[in-house]
């Protein structure tokens, strides 16, 4: 039994669907990810499926006794207490008795008084009925994991540590079904690797929201998409849903661009006059009616976001030189001996634990700050643009408009004149949006507005910390290709290990002790180079033992039956792929979802079985195709 299925849902904020007789179920251990742009209604349907909100229309069936427990976007208002309390709060009755034993032992000045003592025995068998020293034990384990201290209050800590205290919380509880929403945001990467790992390991069923492509590379066994409405199922991981998706847009542009050039030729056909009134005449005027409801019922794929840097003069070949350098906070080392050169071209990645200094290095380096030890160097013709995690450059009670034109009407952007409105819906912003309050907007939005702002003036230096936030997909793709054509200089801070391999040309690491060591290339690179420094310096303190060669089996022949089977596969492929793109284009197709739900199920069913079909048909094909080759005799 499914633990939550959907029938139907629709939802919608005074504008078009959100969710629009949306069908869906989730079972048990799966990993499923709900992926789509910045503002399809991911976050709706988390909160539908946590119960928060009741839909418009449809039905939801949840197993009988079913816990869900959840991470949200965003904090909550009014977090009080310890981090012990409000991560035990995730326990239930139990984690109260908890938070209540934690708080009272806490406090404690006179242990050996009788009335203490008989609170404290009285506290203790309360716990023991609840299974409290197994509570005990989970929220001890989570903390330590998750490096985060019992003893704070919550309304003293920052956005992101209160986000692992929200994680901390969900993950404890250990639900039947546990829903994320962009979990590894303000986690750094140590953080997001033990994430990764926990939840590769969690029983129950999660599905969850990221940007994180690694992540949901590491983690999804299925693919949930919101696109105009519609949800759409892709059984398979994320790199598979990437090419099936591809295809399946090209199958729905063919599909439309076929039927726009029908509906032209019957506008046409039209405007000319019906010369009689025959059946036949009217038969095709009513066609035409309905192609045009069908038209406008169409609802077009959102754009593409239009990033475009405006560069500034080329700055000299040096951009900054540090010369062991230190700086420190209250007595703490953070920044420890550093040395690094970064030229002109560079783009350098920047990573480490949170509170390690990431950001601190960004400002010594900027010259915003002066080293207790050691020398700075900047280079000349510097122009930088900041990227702050932060998004303290934007004023919450302004406009969009206000805040990217600072009361200007029109801005140039390489040197061209452009309407602050227009240049607003390059970063998806219409003209209603761009004149709505900052406060109002979502994490996706607040990023492009930062980007929207960054991008106005010219910069031969881009300096971005954490960009990737809660940046759809696409988004992030384009950010990406856009810093890649970007000639100037980046540093960039970042827990994005894809986003970091793909960009960056070098990698500074810092360690809590405030040592920064540099690496050649991006995530990836760096754990290569590191592992294998540590392992040279095991082999010096102790050589390895030799392998013994194992013995090599021969090869035995292909039969006559797997011969057969080989000739046959490339036509069985062909049919499969043929029909693959054939339920593509009839899924792309408006018409798709208005037939009865059996029809609909049926089709997806068939193509889940199609998708499972080919890869293992290719595998044969590869494996009977090697036999076959060491089957044949040596030739010389």
């Amino acid at each position: 039994m499914a633990l939550v299925s959907f029938k139907d849902i629709s939802m919608a904020f005074g504008g078009p669907p959100l969710l629009d007789g949306v069908n869906m179920q989730i079972e048990e251990g799966e990993r499923v990810c709900l992926v789509g742009r910045n503002g399809a209604g991911k976050t709706t349907l988390l909160k539908i499926l946590a119960g928060k909100h009741r839909p418009d229309s449809g039905e939801i069936f949840r197993r009988p006794g079913l816990t869900v427990a959840g991470l949200p976007q965003d904090v909550p208002a009014g977090m009080d207490g310890t981090v012990y309390e409000a991560v035990a709060a995730g326990l239930g009755a139990a984690g109260e008795k908890l938070a209540e034993y934690h708080q009272f032992t806490a406090s404690l000045a006179d242990r050996d008084d009788p009335e203490t003592l008989q609170r404290m025995d009285r506290l203790q068998l309360e716990l023991e009925a609840l299974g409290g020293w197994e509570s005990r034990r989970k929220v001890e384990t989570i903390l330590t994991r998750m490096k985060l201290p019992p003893e704070f209050q919550c309304q003293t800590l920052s956005a992101g540590a209160s986000r692992r205290v929200l994680l901390a919380r969900a993950l404890v509880a250990e639900p039947d079904m546990l829903l994320l929403d962009e979990p590894t945001n303000h986690l750094d990467i140590d953080s997001i690797g033990w994430l990764e790992e926990y939840l590769a390991k969690f029983r129950g069923a999660i599905l969850f929201v990221t940007h994180d492509r690694m992540f949901i590379r590491h983690l999804a066994t299925r693919i949930l998409e919101i696109d105009r409405g519609r949800l759409s199922d892709w059984n398979c991981g994320y790199e598979e849903y990437l090419q099936k998706r591809q295809a399946l847009l090209e199958a729905e542009a063919e599909q439309q661009a076929r039927f726009d050039k029908k509906m032209t030729e019957e506008e046409a056909w039209l405007q000319k006059g019906i010369r009689a009134r025959r059946t036949r005449n009217e038969g095709r005027v009513r066609a035409l009616l309905s192609m045009r409801e069908q038209r406008a019922a169409r609802r077009e794929q959102m754009g593409r976001v239009g990033l475009e840097v405006q560069e500034a003069e080329r700055s000299g070949k040096l951009v900054v030189e540090a010369r062991n350098i230190s700086f420190a906070y209250e007595g703490r080392t953070v920044i420890r001996n550093c040395s690094t050169t970064v030229m002109r071209g560079d783009k350098v990645g920047i990573i480490g634990p949170n509170g390690s200094g990431k950001t601190t290095l960004l400002r010594l380096l900027l010259g915003e700050l002066k080293p207790f030890e050691g020398i700075v160097r900047e280079g000349v013709r510097l122009e930088a643009a900041y990227f702050d995690q932060l998004r303290a450059q934007l004023d919450e009670d302004k406009t969009v408009q206000e805040n990217v034109g600072d009361g200007k009407e029109n801005l140039t952007i390489n040197g061209r004149e452009r309407h602050i409105i227009g240049y607003l819906k390059d970063f998806l912003f219409t003209p209603e949006r761009a004149r709505t309050p900052v406060r109002a907007l979502s994490g996706g939005e607040r990023n492009r507005l930062l980007l929207a702002k960054l991008f106005t003036r010219p910069a031969n230096v881009l300096v971005l910390d954490e960009p990737t936030n809660d940046l759809d997909a696409e988004t992030l793709d384009i950010l990406e290709e856009l810093l890649l054509e970007f000639t100037g200089t980046i540093l960039l801070v970042s827990h994005d290990r894809e986003f970091l391999n793909n960009l960056v040309t070098s990698t500074l690491v810092l360690a809590n002790d405030g040592r920064v060591a540099e690496y050649v290339g991006g995530y990836d690179d760096y754990l290569r180079q590191h592992q294998a420094l540590a392992e040279n310096s095991a082999g010096q303190a102790q050589p390895k033992a030799r392998k013994p060669k194992p013995k090599q089996e021969r090869p035995r022949k292909i039969t006559f039956k797997e011969q057969r089977e080989l000739e046959e596969l490339p036509a069985r492929i062909e049919a499969l792929e043929k029909e693959q793109a054939e339920l593509y284009a009839a899924m792309g197709a408006p018409s798709f979802y208005q037939q009865p739900g059996e029809a609909i199920t049926a089709a997806r069913d068939r193509l889940k079985a199609v998708e499972a079909a080919l890869p293992e048909a290719y595998n044969r094909w590869a494996e009977l195709e090697e036999l076959r080759d060491m089957s044949k005799p040596e030739t010389c």
